[in-house]
């Protein structure tokens, strides 16, 4: 049977796919195949061309050849952090970044050149502080003023149960393993609680070769494992935490130590930052920075605080006196963005080229040291949990902090708060280091040259 009705006859256009052209393909790859922050054509020139520098014997340790060398290995490291199953969740990204290229260079895997340039880089130019204070003064100005006061004047009681708490049980572990309480105390306990490399194992290893009669070398052989040990558990641990955080949320603030309150200020600070800020904003929130290191630098010629603290504090005087206007603050805060995301892994993988010594690291790994190092770390945290928690405050927020109470300096504490993904902790995790590691170096030293010798 047939149908002759028109109104029943069906024309099937074909459907024309559209296939994109070459240069869409391209710009798909540049844009969505990337190694870190970097589109992997450019991951791949980087490579090729630090390459070509290396064949031929020399690496310009310039701020130019730099930026794309510490970007390739940084971000590189980085990613396979990321990349590795279970561990790449619990801040394996941060260690890689720091201690992959430490081994690189310990056991020859990373030209010479590639060692050279960047250790001569990162010593001549102190990157690490330009970072620190952009990160610092970003996330004062990002925070809201009233959680801001809060959370100084809440955030030392944790840190002192932690301390104390922390000491205790770590003295505990040790001598239940048969060693020595001084040897425990001086040579295990306090080098992790000292606030790093420069201001904790240095000034330590220099009053251990003055109080003890040693040599300061040797000194400085026995404290600094101890040190990187101890932030290497405390990246770990900040790693757990955070994933600890995305399975019970109520338990942290992402970043926050206090809770939020509606108040008009918090509307004010939270309208403050649109992500449209211009160029020349951005370039005032960035000189805002570092105009107050430079006044945190002066504060430490006249009175000998560390020029971050000094710097910290004037940046929270700046937001509580209001003395940054709201477009100068975004400004600060698009700043503290670019670092937090673009310069992390780059700086690490400096820090693991530079200044980590692999076989002193290696050397440590012994039962009894680790046992003491992680129950002391792990004892300091879980009391900042606890602690944080009883008083009102996010408890995983006030642990990451306290994790910063055992890190490796200002290093440590990039690496710490990246694992954990708290960047905006760092000025609380600044005062952890600082101020905590030179009250503990202080007053133990003055026990010792008092007291015990």
């Amino acid at each position: 049977m047939s149908t002759t009705d028109d109104s029943f006859s069906v024309t099937h256009d074909p459907i024309e796919i559209q296939r994109p052209s070459l240069k869409e393909r391209w710009w798909h790859i540049m844009d969505t195949w990337k190694v870190g922050i970097i589109p992997l054509p450019l991951f791949v020139l980087a490579g090729a061309l630090i390459a070509v520098d290396c064949l031929g014997g020399k690496l310009p340790s310039d701020i130019v050849v730099m930026v794309a060398t510490l970007a390739f290995f940084g971000f590189a490291c980085g990613e396979f952090g990321k990349r590795l199953p279970i561990v790449g969740k619990l801040g394996a990204a941060a260690i890689c970044a720091t201690f992959i290229p430490s081994a690189m260079v310990y056991y020859g895997l990373l030209p010479d050149v590639v060692v050279e340039s960047t250790t001569k880089f990162y010593k001549s130019t102190n990157i690490l502080y330009l970072y620190i204070c952009c990160i610092i003064v970003g996330s004062i100005m990002s925070m809201n003023r009233t959680v801001l006061i809060q959370g100084f004047l809440r955030i030392f009681f944790p840190m002192l149960c932690g301390e104390i708490v922390g000491m205790i049980v770590g003295m505990g572990v040790g001598m239940a393993l048969g060693l020595e309480p001084f040897q425990i105390f001086f040579f295990i306990i306090l080098p992790i609680m000292a606030g790093g490399v420069g201001e904790g194992a240095i000034p330590l290893s220099i009053g251990y070769a003055t109080l003890l009669h040693m040599d300061q070398g040797v000194a400085l052989g026995r404290v600094l494992p101890m040190v990187m040990l101890g932030g290497l558990t405390a990246i770990i641990i900040s790693g757990c935490l955070n994933q600890l955080g995305k399975r019970y949320p109520h338990l942290t603030g992402e970043g926050q130590l206090m809770p939020n309150r509606a108040n008009a200020d918090a509307s004010v600070s939270q309208s403050a930052f649109s992500g449209k800020a211009d160029v020349t904003t951005i370039a005032s929130g960035a000189l805002l920075a570092v105009l107050l290191y430079m006044l945190g630098m002066l504060g430490h010629k006249l009175i000998g605080l560390p020029a971050p603290v000094g710097m910290l504090f004037v940046a929270v005087l700046v937001k509580l006196c209001n003395g940054a206007s709201p477009r100068l603050l975004e400004g600060s805060q698009v700043v503290y963005k670019f670092f937090q995301t673009s310069v992390t892994y780059p700086i690490l993988f400096a820090v693991g080229v530079a200044i980590t010594p692999w076989q002193e690291l290696v050397n440590a790994f012994t039962v009894s040291n680790l046992l003491v190092i992680v129950s002391t770390v792990s004892a300091l945290v879980a009391t900042g949990f606890f602690v944080g928690k009883k008083i009102g405050m996010h408890p995983i927020d006030v642990a990451i902090v306290s994790c910063c109470q055992s890190g490796q300096g200002g290093t440590g504490d990039v690496a710490i708060l990246t694992a954990g993904n708290r960047m905006s902790l760092m000025p609380f995790a600044q005062i952890a280091t600082r101020i905590g590691g030179a009250i503990n170096v202080s007053i133990s030293l003055l026990v010792l040259g008092n007291f015990l010798v």
